[in-house]
């Protein structure tokens, strides 16, 4: 094959030949938009030369995520550093977190103008204010893609686990596998569509499959350790006999610390969510029965891929399918 020339490039890029001239040869004068189309084809047709450093860098992917002292979300920033080290100098990945409970921050942050960027990725809970600001910088042509959660229902592509299955999921073990029969307790964080998603399957497995051993009461725990802690010792209180736990979302290691100082001796069979340091201790001293860990640096890639493809820098069609989340016993670790 002959190597590419201008006339390739310009029409590779849907631009002029006289675009691609002073793109290449650093001359200035061109729209930024026009910069980033000539750069891309360039690369995609292998142009045989080093193309101006003045220009590398200029894709931008923002990740916007929250609550950087959890486990997990420690994990997905992590995937998301390692991932964009491998791709070309072109694309930088900017990682960035805001505040969980402060919506009106979070689409400060989504509509923010400062800074050119080529991609959005989002980790952050729903909220109208969120959504709104999700939906308004969509429509003026900016990729979203949802990781983990969906900021919005209607706008933007989402990456994740089927968070429904997931809790039918727990419900299976818990009423299949528990060590005796009687009331079940599960806590969310109601703020996440995810996690409400995770009780609607476990509520509905319950429902379809009656016996000794049911879903009794549900605690809204925020994910914040103090407050699981409270709901879980009031449920134990509550519930003398309790046979079954599940946390939808995260706090882990404050019920894990309840468990092994009031329940050790109970027999309670423990579903969470997320391999840590804290559940991996507690699946090997027997305190937690199973993990399902959502893979969060599955998620990562997936999402730099959809944005990738959106913006022409690979021809790939990402999976579209669910991520599969991991079921982690002690057995298996």
């Amino acid at each position: 094959m002959s190597k590419p020339n201008y006339r390739d490039i310009a029409r590779h890029a849907g631009v002029g030949t006289a675009t691609v001239e002073r793109v290449l040869n650093g001359r200035g004068g061109v729209r930024p938009e026009l910069v980033e189309k000539v750069i891309i084809a360039a690369r995609a047709l292998d142009y045989p030369r080093k193309l101006p450093d003045t220009h590398r860098g200029l894709l931008r992917i923002e990740v916007l995520m929250v609550r950087p002292e959890t486990t997990f979300y420690q994990r997905l920033s992590a995937a998301f550093e390692r991932i964009a080290a491998t791709l070309d100098p072109l694309v930088i990945v900017h990682r960035s977190f805001t505040e969980e409970m402060k919506p009106e921050e979070i689409a400060r942050r989504i509509l923010s103008a400062g800074l050119r960027r080529a991609g959005l990725i989002l980790a952050v809970p729903s909220n109208p204010v969120i959504g709104a600001a999700v939906e308004k910088v969509s429509a003026q042509g900016l990729p979203v893609v949802h990781v983990v959660t969906r900021a919005s229902e209607h706008t933007g592509e989402f990456v994740g686990i089927d968070n429904y299955a997931a809790g039918r999921t727990a419900a299976l073990f818990i009423g299949r596998m528990g060590r005796r029969t009687g009331p079940v307790f599960a806590i969310c964080h109601p703020i996440y569509q995810v996690h409400r998603d995770r009780i609607r399957g476990f509520s509905d497995y319950f429902l379809e499959h009656p016996g000794a051993t049911s879903f009794q009461c549900l605690g809204f725990g925020l994910d914040e350790e103090h407050l699981g802690a409270e709901l879980l010792s009031s449920a134990l209180r509550m519930y003398p006999d309790l046979a079954g736990l599940y946390n939808a979302g995260g706090g882990n290691s404050a019920l894990i610390n309840v468990l092994r100082r009031h329940a050790r001796e109970r027999g309670i069979f423990f579903v969470g969510h997320e391999l840590t340091d804290y559940t991996r201790s507690a699946l090997q001293d027997g305190t937690m029965d199973v993990v399902l860990d959502q893979a969060p640096e599955a998620q990562a890639r997936r999402s730099l891929d959809l944005i990738l493809r959106r913006i022409g820098l690979t021809d790939i069609e990402p999976d579209r399918a669910p991520i599969r989340f991991i079921t982690i016993t002690k057995e298996s670790l």
